[in-house]
C-alpha cells in the first residue's frame, strides 16, 4: 500500500471511473450516427500529464490501450508548451492513431489551475465519412491515401475556439458533413463533461493527494497481475491461423502468434506472421498492441477496472513492416486482421490453460448498406455486427449469438433503426441449427439473416474469415458454419460471398450467415439429457446427434 489510505484510494478510483462513465453517458446521448450511439463503437480514456491510463468507460472491447498508444504518439509529435486550456486535438492517422482512418481521436489536456498539464482526455469514436475513396468500408484499398483525409494530430479547437478553416476542409471531404459535425460535437461535449468531472475531483482532494492516488492505483492493478501471472503456465507456445485474403488477391494470409510466460513477464511475438501486404488488412502497431492487451487482461485482471499499471507486465513484438506493424503507406482501413487474431493467444494457450474457451465463430461477420434512401433521398450508411457462436470450454456450453470476444461490450443494430435509416427490409433474423461445434461441451450457434432492399443499395459484405474454420480440442469439433453472404439467393445470379461489395435492386435480397462456436471434448461423452434439451430447443437436431444413440 502506497500513501494514501484504503478509504481515499477506494473513493477517487471510484470517481475517476464515474468520470469516465459521465463522459460515455455524454457521448451516447449526444452522437448523431447509430454506429455511435447503438453500436457504442468509440473508446473514452482518462489519463496522466505522462500519458498513462487512468480510467476508462467501455465502448469497443478491443480498444482497451489503443487511446494509451494514440497518446503517447502525440506526445511525442507535438510541442506539449503550445497546448492551451480549450484545446482539442484531433489525429486519425493510423500508424499513430493505433486504427483506420475513420476512428477520428480527439483529445484535450486538462489544465486544474490552469498553470501546467495534469491530465489527459481521449474519445475516438467512428465517423460515417471522411472522403475515402469509397463510400463506407474500404474493402480493396492499396494505399492509406485512398482511405480518407488524414489528420496527423493538429488543434482543431484553440483555446475553446474552432478552427473553423480546418473544419471546411474537412466537412468538404465528407460525403456527410452533418453526420460528422454532430459526432465531432458529441465528442467534445464528452471531453468538456470529463474536464469538468476532473477539476471536481482535484478541488475536493487536492492535486498532491490525487497524484498519489493515482500512483497507487498503478502499483495495485500491477501487484494484482503479477499475482495472476505467477498462477499462469510457464514457458512459450505458439499458434497460427489464416485471414482469407487481402482483397486484392485471393491469396490467404498467415498470422502467427509466440507467446512467452515468465514470473514477471508476457511477451506476445506477432513476426511470424506475413509481411504487411497489397490490400487495407494491414494492422497498425498500436491496434495490434491494445488487442494483445485486450486479452491479456482476461487472463490476468478480469474482475477488475483497467489502468495503466496492469499492463506493465505485457510486452508485444512486431516488427516494423509486418502484417500486424504496418508501416506507411501501407493500407489499414479493414481491422478485421487484429479481430480474426484475437483468439490466436487463446490457441496457443488453451491446451495448458484448462479455463480457456475453445474458437468462436472467429470473425464479425456484419454487413454495411450504403445509398439514398427510397423515401427521404437523404444519403446513408449505415452498419450492423453480426452475431456468432462462442466456443464451449471444459465444464460448459459456449455462448449463442454474442459479438465478437474481441468486441463483446457492444451491440448489433437494432432492426428497427437499420430499417428507418436504410433500404432494408427484414425478412428473417434466426439462429442457425446446428451451427455450434459438437462436443462433451458444444459451442455457441451462429444467426441467420435474410434482408430484402426497398431501395437501390450497395450492400458490404464484412467477412474474412469465410475460408476457414475454428478450432476445439480434445475430440470438440469447429462449427460447421461458415462466415459468408448469399446475394439474390434462389435466382440464377446468386452469388456466396466473404469480403464483397455489390449494388442490389428493389426487392433483391441478401442472407447473412455467422459461424458458431467450437466443442470441448468427445461429442460422444455428451450428457444424453443436454442432447434432449437442445432439440427440444431447436438449436440441434437428431441428425447431428447420433452420438446419443451410439452412447446409449
Amino acid at each position: 500500500m502506497g500513501k494514501t489510505s484504503a478509504a481515499d484510494l477506494e473513493i477517487i478510483s471510484g470517481l475517476f471511473l464515474s468520470a469516465a462513465e459521465q463522459m460515455r453517458r455524454t457521448l451516447v446521448r449526444t452522437a448523431f450516427n447509430a454506429v455511435i450511439y447503438e453500436v457504442l463503437d468509440f473508446g473514452i480514456s482518462i489519463a496522466d500529464s505522462k500519458g498513462r491510463m487512468v480510467a476508462e468507460a467501455a465502448g469497443i472491447t478491443s480498444f482497451i490501450g489503443a487511446n494509451d498508444y494514440a497518446l503517447r504518439m502525440l506526445l511525442e509529435k507535438l510541442d506539449l508548451s503550445s497546448l492551451r486550456p480549450g484545446d482539442v486535438v484531433m489525429l486519425n492517422y493510423p500508424y499513430w492513431n493505433s486504427a483506420h482512418a475513420s476512428d477520428a481521436l480527439l483529445m484535450s489536456p486538462v489544465f486544474v489551475d490552469n498553470k501546467e498539464i495534469d491530465m489527459f482526455l481521449c474519445v475516438r469514436a467512428h465517423w460515417l465519412d471522411l472522403g475515402a475513396k469509397d463510400p463506407g468500408y474500404v474493402i480493396d484499398s492499396t494505399d492509406i491515401h485512398q482511405e480518407g483525409i488524414i489528420i496527423p494530430g493538429v488543434r482543431i479547437i484553440k483555446e475553446g475556439k474552432l478552427d473553423e478553416d480546418l473544419w471546411k476542409v474537412l466537412t468538404f471531404n465528407s460525403r456527410l458533413p452533418e453526420a460528422i459535425e454532430g459526432d465531432f460535437g458529441a465528442q467534445v461535449a464528452c471531453l468538456r463533461t470529463g474536464e469538468r468531472c476532473l477539476k471536481e475531483i482535484f478541488s475536493k482532494f487536492g492535486k498532491s493527494k490525487v497524484l498519489e492516488a493515482i500512483e497507487d492505483f498503478f502499483d495495485h492493478s500491477h501487484q494484482k497481475t503479477l499475482a495472476a501471472l505467477s498462477q499462469l503456465p510457464k514457458g512459450t507456445w505458439s499458434a497460427s491461423d489464416w485471414l482469407d485474403d487481402d482483397g486484392i488477391s485471393d491469396d490467404m494470409i498467415k498470422m502467427s502468434v509466440k507467446v512467452s510466460i515468465t514470473e514477471s513477464e508476457f511477451i506476445v511475438d506477432y513476426n511470424g506472421s506475413s509481411a504487411q501486404v497489397a490490400g487495407p488488412v494491414n494492422s497498425p502497431y498500436g491496434g495490434t498492441v491494445s488487442m494483445a492487451k485486450t486479452y491479456f487482461k482476461f487472463l490476468t485482471s478480469r474482475d477488475s477496472p483497467s489502468n495503466h499499471g496492469n499492463y506493465i507486465p505485457l510486452e508485444v513484438k512486431a516488427d516494423p513492416g509486418n502484417l500486424f506493424h504496418a508501416i506507411y503507406p501501407a493500407a489499414t482501413y479493414m481491422p478485421w486482421t487484429d479481430m480474426v487474431a484475437f483468439e490466436l493467444i487463446a490457441k496457443a494457450l488453451a491446451p495448458v490453460v484448462d479455463w480457456l474457451p475453445m474458437s468462436s465463430g472467429s470473425d464479425e461477420p456484419g454487413f454495411m448498406a450504403v445509398g439514398k434512401h427510397y423515401h427521404t433521398g437523404q444519403s446513408f450508411v449505415v452498419s450492423n455486427n453480426e452475431g456468432i457462436g462462442w466456443g464451449a470450454t471444459r465444464t460448459h456450453d459456449g455462448s449463442t449469438a454474442l459479438q465478437h470476444p474481441s468486441t463483446s461490450t457492444v451491440r448489433n443494430t437494432p432492426i428497427e433503426v437499420l430499417e428507418r435509416q436504410a433500404n432494408l427490409f427484414h425478412e428473417e433474423l434466426a439462429l442457425i441449427p446446428d451451427s455450434g461445434g459438437v462436443g462433451q461441451y458444444r459451442g455457441g450457434l451462429g444467426v441467420r439473416r435474410k434482408v430484402t432492399m426497398t431501395g437501390e443499395t450497395e450492400v458490404i459484405s464484412m467477412k474474412k474469415k469465410s475460408k476457414t474454420v475454428g478450432w476445439g480440442l480434445d475430440g470438440g469439433q469447429p462449427s460447421t458454419t461458415k462466415n459468408h453472404m448469399v446475394l439474390r439467393p434462389g435466382t440464377p445470379e446468386e452469388k456466396k460471398v466473404g469480403m464483397y461489395r455489390e449494388t442490389l435492386q428493389v426487392g433483391e435480397a441478401f442472407v447473412n450467415f455467422s459461424a458458431g462456436g467450437a466443442g470441448w471434448g468427445d461429442p460422444a461423452n455428451r450428457d444424453p439429457n443436454a442432447i434432449d434439451d437442445d432439440i427440444l430447443d431447436g438449436l440441434t437436431t437428431n441428425d447431428n446427434n447420433k452420438m446419443k444413440e451410439e452412447k446409449l
